[in-house]
């Protein structure tokens, strides 16, 4: 079913705007097409030809792939399912709630179908589409994700996803307690079909995008580079603990996804109007979360609003407000301080369960690992009147996507604790050079769709691996697939310290002996 072609085999064509474009030409022009063959399009038609020639996929997949949902993932993501895997578009199936999309599926002659999946209905759709040694890649939002893999795990059908989602009567229902209808709950109950299935059954990948996905390979090359950094000689560990541990030893006390998005569109945001540079239900879903974090052992003040789960391995806790309302403090190379938003992922609860040393309340080591989101302007002011609507989403959505005229997105991970200061380690890509790399995407749906891709390609070559995360998964080989697509990748320490120059103008609720605390992080 599959065929393994080793990485260094590959010949890169990442930042060669010219080929790039002649493949996706080629991709596009059959035999019964209407295209005008103009003396250009003949030259870009060769170009393309020798470079194929040339070009060998990551994988052959000779099944069919389902893909669930075309938002902004889905439509970037198509472009590099052709370039990594040896797939014909007779091959793969949409289906999908509405139109989105559609112009790019017929774009590629991939079937579009407009059916929406509901709790009554998804066995049969999976039932229509799918067979043993197919692939199911869920980009939908408001799906619950455990039941699909459920499904895909008894049929022996391959599965990734980019997040571990409920349905939607589920997600904002108060007559289910908070802790219940928490990531941490929903990502618990993944768990228990981990140990239903065999580790050895068919694989399934859970939450494997941007990040959550990408950002946890990152944070183990940049533990690899604050040791080398540090003049020691050590091995790349090969075990969860040998991780867990070399976090320890860097002193690592607090995690943080850092980014920050300052792509800005030809037409700014008008009232009533929620824009975003991504899915717009994606984030809403994820800021109306209760906000949840994985709790650092080096904590000394839990927080007043704050609450623990009384089940699993108690790696995280929640607050009781939801993310899009709960701001923290953090710090980017380019973009410097910059205060964002807690939105609930599932790396903050992951990477802290994978780097603990110990569970339950009181480990020997954990650090403690959020989200940090500095959205662009535009969707900083629909969160703000989001919230002054009582979290009712505005009438008018405008997802952006085309229309960005500059800006970049920079995504990272922060390193804290280290006596060398803190050390950011992740990517930097301009709206141009996303252009230049694949169509149909801005900066922000390519960093995902690099993520899912590569997910995709691992779940592939290793077919046998059970229900995984992030953390579980080859991280040099993931990288090797999704770096060149996320522009400069960059490690950089810096000075900043969350309290500096605090307690200046008013009185606050400060630490100023422990830096690392969350009570000096976060913005009250």
């Amino acid at each position: 079913m599959f065929t393994y072609i080793p990485i260094e085999e590959r010949r890169s064509i990442y930042g060669r705007e010219r080929v790039i474009r002649a493949l996706d030409l080629l991709q596009r022009v059959g035999p019964a097409s209407d295209m005008v063959y103009t003396p250009i399009v003949v030259r870009l038609i060769v170009i393309a030809i020798k470079t194929m020639n040339g070009l060998k996929k990551d994988v052959r997949f000779d099944n069919n792939l389902l893909i669930l949902g075309c938002g902004f993932i889905g439509q970037g993501l198509l472009p590099l399912i052709f370039r990594h895997i040896d797939i014909n578009p007779e091959q793969i199936s949409i289906i999908t709630a509405d139109e989105r999309g559609k112009d790019v599926a017929d774009y590629y002659k991939v079937s579009f179908y407009i059916d929406p999946v509901n709790p009554e209905n998804y066995k049969d759709i999976l039932c229509r589409k799918l067979k043993k040694g197919d692939f199911f890649l869920n980009l939908s939002s408001d799906v619950e994700s455990n039941i699909l893999i459920d499904y895909c795990c008894e049929n022996g059908i391959l599965y990734l996803d980019t997040c571990i989602d409920s349905w939607l009567k589920d997600s904002f229902n108060p007559e289910i307690p908070v802790s219940q209808r928490s990531l941490y709950a929903l990502r618990e109950e993944a768990l228990m079909l981990k140990n239903k299935w065999s580790a050895s059954g068919t694989t399934a990948v859970l939450a494997h995008g941007a990040n959550p996905g990408i950002v946890s390979h990152l944070v183990k090359q940049a533990l690899l580079n604050m040791a080398r950094d540090e003049g020691w000689n050590i091995e790349t560990p090969a075990t969860r603990e040998g991780w867990a541990r070399l976090a320890q030893s860097l002193d690592i006390k607090v995690i943080h996804i850092a980014e920050r998005d300052s792509q800005i569109p030809a037409s700014r945001k008008k009232p009533g109007e929620f824009i975003n540079t991504w899915s717009i239900d994606g984030l809403v879903g994820e800021g109306l979360q209760p906000a949840e974090l994985g709790w650092g052992s080096h904590e000394k003040y839990f927080p007043e609003d704050g609450e623990r789960h009384r089940f699993g391995d108690q790696c995280a806790i929640y607050l009781n407000k939801p993310g899009a309302a709960v701001r923290v403090r953090t710090w980017l190379p380019l973009a410097g301080p910059q205060i964002g938003f807690l939105i609930t992922h599932n790396e903050a609860i992951s990477l802290a369960s994978y780097l603990s040393i110990g569970s339950g309340e009181n480990p020997e080591y954990r650090p403690t690992v959020h989200y940090a989101y500095r959205p662009c302007d535009d969707t900083v002011l629909s969160i703000q009147e989001l919230q002054e609507n009582n979290w009712g989403l505005q009438e008018n959505k405008r997802p952006i996507t085309d229309e960005i005229v500059s800006g970049k997105d920079e995504l990272g991970v922060l390193l804290a604790g280290n006596k060398r200061g803190v050390y950011w380690f992740g990517s930097r890509l301009d709206i141009r050079e996303a252009r230049k790399l694949a169509p149909f995407n801005s900066a922000t749906s390519l960093q995902v769709a690099a993520g899912v891709i590569s997910g995709m390609v691992w779940a592939m070559r290793n077919p046998s691996r059970g229900i995984v995360e992030a953390e579980e998964m080859d991280f040099e080989e993931i990288l090797s697939i999704a770096a060149p697509y996320w522009g400069k990748l960059v490690g950089e320490y810096g000075s900043w310290d969350p309290v500096e120059g605090r307690n200046s103008l008013f009185p606050e609720d400060i630490d100023a002996s422990d830096p690392w605390q969350f009570k000096n992080l976060r913005v009250m």
